[in-house]
């Protein structure tokens, strides 16, 4: 019975965590790096052909962006999450698909014309759509026998709608084991949707560090500090323009833009529009309208009882085509902008950042965590001019934060997550969290809370049975991409080699098959190698 941690191990982004135990293979989680990657991370164990499930705790594409690769190298297991979060996978792994390949094509022109070699996107759209067809969504609070061996349960988290983090039974050799993955904990009384919902005990927890070395703080009053912003911006002439994460962030901002429209607090700019300019939040606001009785909060609730949709409002207008989205920057009038993504690493708001950055009458607003090396950490720190879409743009507009408004608890509402088992864990596994941040939580926790707690890296793989560690993990720094030649050669043989693995897999699982199938399937393996052996 074992746990090996793959990803966000001493980083923020990336996250995955491998269990071989009952007899079969898992992970729970399998995210994409976002922002600077700081460790080279280990590789599974494993072909992706091989593992049987996936427990997945939410959409976000630092936990569910590698899926779609997974599949492309031959996975076919089961992806057990909950059915908000299925939904919001439908849109969001697709979404990254077409940004990967847009991009791909966008560095293929210029390197067409350069006579560079062309690199190619991670997966396609095809794969995201083909992946998200292994979905099977699991109520909360639900406790599912998954297998002989294996028990799990999605509990809500207040991170994001459908977020999760799940509590995993595992019994070998007559003993059972109890993990509780975290996910990523909920901030506490956030618009829409529900506080985190703590769980009782545990053996071993994996959990969530992103800020576990500080405080939001008391809870700034959002509503009017928006107004506050917006009013300033508009005197001026200027637009706001809002790097948020299309899921969950743009629905919590609209719920909050509704509160001053409602109660009327920019009477002097009655009638201001506010875009949303981002296909994927359109259809995420979709997504949340649909999750109502599941995974909104009390609050919430009453009005839509009342018969009002508490993220619309008079003035709201959605952007889809690029046609849409290149009209709002013509428009002259003061107005509030919505875009992904919320790190300004990708998407439309690059566009919007390149309109308005140089504009001092404007007002950039970030409303989430930037991680290192992303051009929205660049921005809040202060660097006085970016580079987008090859010009050279100074930095001219006001940077602002709104503190306080994020989707992570903090250190104060971490610890009271895990304080709330009791007796306490045998060991607390300390991930997703900043180098030095996942350290000092270590420090935190064994100090001052008396926990047996360490901060893995990855590659590091613990005996869930015999409570120890059987390899350590690597500190090896992430080194500079190869040539774009080798890179792309690389890829494609990598993505052959998978080929590979998958056929072994499906050897392995025709044992047992009839002599005749067995025989034609042999003899159409020979033909292939016939065909190619060199």
């Amino acid at each position: 019975m074992k746990l090996t941690f793959i990803g966000a191990d001493h980083e923020v982004t990336g996250s995955c965590h491998f269990l071989e135990i009952a007899g079969k293979k898992l992970t729970v989680d399998c995210g994409m790096e976002q922002g600077a990657d700081i460790y080279e991370n280990e590789e599974l164990p494993c072909s992706p052909a091989d593992i049987d499930y996936i427990f997945l705790t939410h959409a976000h594409i630092d936990h569910s962006g590698l899926l779609p690769l997974l599949y492309s190298q031959g996975f076919r297991g089961t992806i057990f999450t909950t059915k908000a979060t299925a939904d919001l996978c439908q849109i969001m792994l697709r979404d990254s698909a077409h940004i990967q390949e847009m991009e791909a094509e966008w560095k293929n022109r210029k390197a067409r014309r350069s006579g560079l070699p062309e690199v190619l996107p991670l997966y396609g759209i095809q794969d995201a759509e083909n992946v998200v067809k292994h979905f099977h969504p699991l109520d909360y609070d639900e406790k599912v026998e998954i297998c002989d061996g294996i028990q799990v349960r999605f509990s809500d988290v207040g991170h994001l709608l459908g977020s999760a983090s799940i509590e995993l039974w595992a019994t070998e050799e007559g003993q059972t084991v109890k993990l509780a993955f975290s996910g990523d904990i909920g901030n506490i009384n956030q618009p829409l949707i529900r506080d985190p919902q703590y769980l009782s005990e545990a053996d071993y927890v994996i959990m969530e560090s992103t800020y576990g070395d500080r405080s939001h703080g008391n809870m700034p009053d959002y509503v009017a500090e928006l107004t506050r912003i917006i009013r300033e911006t508009f005197q001026k002439g200027g637009n706001v323009v809002i790097p948020s994460f299309a899921v969950g962030r743009t629905q919590e901002l609209l719920y909050f833009i509704r509160e001053i429209k409602t109660h009327d607090l920019l009477p002097e700019f009655p009638d201001f529009e506010v875009y949303v300019d981002s296909p994927l939040a359109v259809e995420a606001t979709n997504v949340f309208n649909r999750n109502v009785e599941s995974c909104f909060d009390e609050e919430a609730m009453e009005l839509v009882r009342q018969g009002i949709n508490p993220i619309s409002f008079p003035g709201l207008k959605t952007s889809v085509t690029s046609e849409d989205s290149k009209a709002i920057n013509f428009n002259p009038q003061p107005k509030v902008i919505i875009s992904a993504s919320g790190m300004c690493e990708a998407g439309r708001i690059r566009h919007h950042l390149k309109h308005n950055l140089w504009r001092p009458e404007c007002t950039i607003l970030f409303v989430g965590y930037q991680a290192n090396g992303t051009l929205g950490r660049s921005l809040l720190e202060g660097v006085p001019a970016v580079t987008l879409f090859g010009e050279t743009i100074e930095v001219k507009a006001h940077i602002e934060k709104l503190d306080g408004i994020s989707g992570h608890a903090d250190k104060q509402h971490l610890i009271e997550w895990l304080q709330a088992m009791s007796p306490k864990p045998k060991t607390v596994f300390v991930v997703h969290g900043e180098d030095s941040v996942c350290d000092s939580f270590v420090r935190c926790l064994t100090d001052e809370y008396g926990y047996q707690a360490s901060a893995p890296y990855t590659g590091a793989s613990y005996d869930l049975l015999a409570g120890q560690w059987i390899t350590d993990g690597n500190r090896i720094h992430k080194q500079p991409s190869a040539s774009a030649k080798s890179s792309r050669a690389a890829t494609i043989y990598l993505k052959l080699v998978a080929a590979g693995q998958r056929l072994l897999a499906v050897i392995r699982h025709n044992e047992g098959g009839t002599n005749k199938d067995l025989i034609k399937f042999t003899d159409q393996i020979n033909s292939l190698c016939d065909k190619w052996d060199r």
